[in-house]
């Protein structure tokens, strides 16, 4: 296990980050943590902070109970601030936020009313800083990440194709399109730590085919390397089937059931990563805790398929998989963007 101290290096890449994030002298700064969160980012943000001017300061709220029937892992959606009006208020009046919970706020329920008040949050992700320090973005992936939402805008469709024998189409009528490229400084808006993603929220019916999961492919909400093919079957939306006799399958089939939810077997987000820094070996590096895997939903070339909450297409649930495929060949229209799991510059080309 990897120590927990405080490290000039780790301090000067919050500083990087921040700075990116257009962090000024003065600036007041809310460094948004819970009971649970992991008490290093907290205190580098905090550093970091008071080493470019600004003035932070704290806000904590308890890890709220568990009400659910299996553990939540890595979802992006928070549940940390149970819509606290006086929490959300101050947060929303800031002009930064370093979001520290341990899930994240990025589809959390009280970020539109965060970003209406004009903060730019960043959302660091739970990882062990080792992995925020090799991950500080590099500004010349912003360029690469708006020209792959401006395809993904212009298109009518993805479809996605591999070896293994995915064949997926997604409908991008009404979708709703995003991009992270690591940091943020426009008022109103919100970005992750570590970034490079460009992706779309689909809307109602309007995914079908077979999503195969293949040996080395990834399911990040176990955090695990899938051993063995599973193939989910996709009807308008809904995993209707699992196929596999492997403890991939198995896995998967339990954990979908438990939330007793059809919610939960519907498409979220579908996209690729685009960060060239980030390693697909990575998740084998670090322990389990240490390690919340948003290296691998940003690796260059692979394609992200997750379940469970959209709102474009009307649906919420807790339920969430998150699954970064390698080998995929993703096509808009006739345009690829990833040929065989390897991105395709040319194909950002402004």
């Amino acid at each position: 296990m990897l120590t927990e101290r405080i490290e000039a290096k780790w301090i000067a890449a919050f500083v990087r980050v921040f700075d990116l994030c257009k962090v000024s002298p003065g600036e007041a700064c809310a460094i948004l943590s819970e009971t649970q969160s992991r008490p290093i980012n907290v205190h580098l943000a905090e550093l970091a902070l008071l080493q470019l001017g600004a003035r932070p300061f704290h806000i904590q709220v308890v890890s709220p109970a568990q009400t659910v029937p299996v553990p939540v892992r890595s979802t992006g959606a928070s549940n940390a601030l149970q819509s606290l009006g006086p929490v959300v208020d101050a947060l929303a009046a800031c002009g930064f936020v370093a979001d520290c919970t341990v899930e994240g706020l990025l589809h959390a329920p009280e970020l539109p009313a965060i970003l209406k008040g004009g903060a730019r949050v960043l959302m660091i992700s739970d990882e062990h800083p080792e992995a925020l320090e090799r991950l500080v973005p590099d500004p010349a992936l912003e360029p690469a990440v708006r020209a792959g939402m401006g395809l993904l805008k212009n298109a009518r469709r993805m479809q996605v194709t591999s070896d293994a024998g995915t064949q997926l189409v997604v409908s991008l009528a009404g979708a709703r399109v995003g991009g992270v490229w690591g940091y943020t400084a426009k008022p109103g808006t919100i970005a992750h730590w570590p970034g490079g993603l460009c992706l779309c929220f689909p809307a109602q019916s309007s995914v079908n085919g077979l999503l195969v999961l293949a040996p080395g492919d990834v399911n990040l909400t176990f955090k695990r390397y899938v051993e063995s093919k599973v193939t989910l079957l996709v009807q308008n939306d809904y995993v209707t089937d699992i196929s596999g006799h492997s403890l991939d399958a198995s896995l998967m089939r339990s954990y979908f059931a438990a939330w007793g939810d059809r919610e939960a077997y519907a498409v979220s987000h579908v996209g690729w990563g685009m960060n060239p820094a980030a390693r697909w070996d990575s998740m084998a590096m670090y322990d389990k805790r240490d390690f919340n895997g948003t290296e691998l939903r940003a690796f260059a070339g692979n394609f992200l398929y997750s379940t469970g909450a959209n709102e474009v297409a009307g649906r919420h649930t807790l339920g969430h998989f998150d699954l970064p495929l390698a080998n995929c060949t993703v096509a808009l229209d006739d345009h690829i963007v990833v040929e065989e799991g390897v991105l395709k510059p040319e194909a950002f080309d402004a």
